[in-house]
């Protein structure tokens, strides 16, 4: 696997760089593809919050896998975040493999599996057009961290989100 590491206000040494690049490479091996992950090492000011963060994520077998991880040095959060990076790559080869033996014909009849996700609730609304500030002060009043509605300015249903830092994101449709 290639290792892509980036930081953000830290700076790491060669020692720290060849841990991740090795630790990386090992769990890699549960899936025999050559990709790239990217690992991301964030030094967070915010004294509430663990020190370091990191972030693993790469895209295998036609999936998108993203793991995180806060710790108060880097090393342990490396460590937890490879556990939970290992664990992904081998649930997602399982559900590969399963899928390749059940077969394109039959996965469409089968119920649904222990291994795949399940609806248990679904909720249906009228939406009406809101500007942004409206849609804020609505999730704030629901007491959600994310809030679906249609944007009155662009005439789309977008995403209103809680950040981690506190800020709120935006989801539109291109």
């Amino acid at each position: 696997m290639d290792v892509r590491l980036h930081t953000r206000n830290t700076t790491i040494d060669d020692r720290f760089r060849t841990v991740v690049e090795d630790k990386v490479g090992h769990a890699g091996r549960v899936f025999d593809h050559d990709t790239t992950v990217d690992v991301e090492l964030t030094e967070e000011r915010n004294p509430r919050r663990e020190r370091f963060r990191i972030e693993l994520s790469t895209s295998i077998a036609g999936r998108f896998l993203r793991v995180a991880s806060d710790a108060p040095t880097p090393e342990a959060a490396l460590d937890d975040a490879i556990d939970r990076f290992t664990r992904q790559l081998r649930r997602t080869k399982e559900r590969t493999i399963d899928r390749g033996r059940r077969g394109a014909a039959s996965h469409a009849d089968d119920s649904v599996t222990s291994d795949e996700p399940e609806v248990v609730r679904t909720k249906q609304f009228v939406m009406k057009p809101m500007l942004i500030e409206e849609a804020a002060l609505q999730m704030d009043m629901v007491g959600h961290d994310f809030f679906f509605f249609l944007n009155a300015t662009t005439h789309k249903q977008s995403v209103l989100y809680r950040r981690r830092d506190g800020r709120l994101g935006l989801i539109e449709p291109a």
